[in-house]
């Protein structure tokens, strides 16, 4: 990122100009993932389920250790453990956790002595994801419900803070990556899967409300 795109974008979040509607934009894509929560067979606009987990380069062996009704819904698109499963002990946050596939597979990963923290802002997802960790035992898992702009996650908790296309869908970029900073503890890790463009988007692109969703 250029010194002048970081600039623009600062000025941007300080403004609150994102281009968009921030709250219609929000209900839009509540109301896109609480579909896919109470319905995820059905078809969609992007892939879902083990099928799409495995296009993307999740191991079989760590998808049979998640529930099959979270897994269903599974709606990510890259893989935030590529890099490696957080250890055994650790403390991670899921930004936009959907329906908890891979805060569950954090939770597996971190043992008994860790603990993880998913928060979204859908509560059929959050619904789904409780009440399916629940049901398989999971009792190292918790979801909140909150934004990826203010993340109900005490300062410095974190070792590692993952997310699987959410951060993209959301106007305030900056304010995200501030939360990322100050929940996370000095040394630890991100590990992000997501959509990037490396050419400026239109502002006309920017207003609509249907590519940001879709």
């Amino acid at each position: 990122m250029t010194d002048d795109t970081q600039q623009q974008i600062e000025e941007a979040a300080s403004a609150g100009d994102f281009g968009v509607d921030v709250s219609v934009l929000r209900e839009e894509v509540r109301h896109h993932y609480a579909q896919v929560a109470v319905a995820p067979t059905d078809e969609y606009h992007f892939h879902t389920g083990r099928r799409a987990a495995l296009q993307v380069g999740y191991d079989a062996d760590v998808l049979d250790g998640v529930p099959d009704r979270a897994l269903e819904a599974f709606a990510g698109i890259a893989h935030p453990f590529h890099f490696g499963l957080p250890a055994e002990g650790e403390k991670v946050v899921d930004i936009g956790s959907g329906s908890g596939t891979d805060a569950m597979i954090a939770a597996r990963a971190v043992g008994d002595g860790g603990s993880v923290i998913g928060v979204d802002m859908t509560s059929e997802m959050l619904e789904l994801a409780r009440s399916t960790a629940s049901a398989a035992g999971i009792g190292n898992v918790e979801f909140r419900e909150g934004l990826a702009e203010s993340l109900p996650v005490d300062d410095g908790w974190a070792d590692l803070i993952i997310s699987n296309g959410v951060l993209n869908l959301v106007p305030d970029k900056v304010g995200a990556y501030r939360e990322v900073m100050r929940v996370l503890r000095p040394g630890g890790r991100i590990q992000i899967g997501d959509i990037c463009v490396d050419k400026p988007v239109p502002e006309s692109a920017k207003r609509d409300i249907d590519l940001w969703t879709g």
